[in-house]
């Protein structure tokens, strides 16, 4: 290996709207944070309404923190808020179920 070249690593970056899923590729260097790829990444430009401060990421679906030190080939996936309470939604789909068989 080159003693010049700095090792990397890559990662992706993925990102999806209702209508709409973006994932990235980014190489960065092996000690690197989530929230170092993200920026990395240039995701941030394409999607100025992700605030990493209210955004919650996870690696392959579980959450972890803007500093998580990454993995080669890891998945950063960044989630968008709740629109609905989830415990909510599902009470009025019940509501409504037992609406619709009476």
């Amino acid at each position: 290996m080159n003693p010049d070249i700095a090792p990397r690593i890559r990662v992706e970056i993925a990102y999806a709207l209702p209508d709409r899923q973006v994932i990235l590729t980014a190489s960065v260097p092996p000690d690197s944070t989530a929230q170092q790829a993200i920026e990395a990444s240039g995701i941030l430009l394409q999607f100025p309404e992700i605030d990493l401060g209210k955004n919650k990421i996870g690696i392959f679906s579980r959450l972890v923190p803007l500093t998580q030190t990454l993995q080669a080939h890891d998945r950063i996936e960044i989630y968008r808020p709740l629109i609905a309470d989830p415990k909510a939604a599902r009470r009025e789909r019940a509501a409504r179920a037992e609406d619709e068989v009476s």
